[in-house]
């Protein structure tokens, strides 16, 4: 019966979901990668040992959004990637803080289809100190095969999407997200734990940026010198 009541739920949340699209005028494909009990336990323990928030649940109140790139130039192993609850053993630099598997809530291809991986406010671990307030959006791409035009124009209408459906007030590309360090939203235990980012491009927020400027999200506060 429990099984049941949980499937039902998500069957509401993404039929929900789907019709919130359909208004906003944005395609989205829901593709869920595996959110077992392991997952469910490890995002949990993740919650309470690194942002130091005692949950009960893995639903997140999102008020921000991370564009990232995936590093990989393929959908598939990008998806094959994250659909497992446990990191792969080279990803050495991360896995101390955690065995929890990094993911996001959407993943975008080369040719802008919008795919989400998960209930867009469940919680992901895509970016330090933060994920407990952000929802993620991947994109097929890296440093030496950048974005395209089409995810330009999806992660556009995504955003548009999320920000008219949460109380969205940030947008930021991966590599902005240390100026939080100094801010209350900033939530990680080890002040030491961070990694370097470059992603999804200055070059590429600067034009989401321009697109998006009606909505008036804020960007990453200024570093304290």
């Amino acid at each position: 019966m429990k099984t049941y009541s949980k499937l039902l739920f998500l069957v509401l949340l993404l039929s929900s979901s789907f019709t919130f699209a359909q208004n906003q005028n944005i395609k989205i494909i829901d593709k869920p990668i595996v959110f077992d009990s392991t997952r469910i336990k490890l995002s949990l323990q993740y919650l309470k040992e690194r942002h130091q928030i005692p949950a009960k649940t893995i639903t997140i109140e999102p008020v921000m959004i991370v564009l990232h790139w995936t590093g990989a130039k393929t959908f598939s192993s990008t998806f094959n990637a994250f659909n497992h609850a446990t990191l792969d053993g080279d990803r050495k630099a991360i896995a101390g803080a955690s065995n929890l598997n990094v993911s996001s809530q959407f993943l975008i291809d080369r040719d802008g289809t919008i795919y989400r991986l998960m209930p867009e406010n469940n919680f992901a671990r895509h970016v330090i100190g933060l994920n407990y307030c952000a929802i993620g959006v991947e994109n097929v791409g890296s440093d030496d095969f950048p974005l395209t035009e089409a995810q330009l124009l999806a992660n556009e209408q995504l955003v548009r999407y999320l920000a008219a459906k949460y109380k969205i007030q940030y947008l930021i590309g991966h590599y902005e997200y240390t100026a939080f360090k100094q801010t209350p939203l900033w939530k990680e235990a080890d002040p030491n734990y961070q990694t370097g980012k470059t992603d999804p491009g200055a070059d590429f927020m600067q034009k989401i940026r321009v697109n998006l400027k009606d909505l008036s999200l804020k960007g990453a506060p200024a570093k304290n010198k």
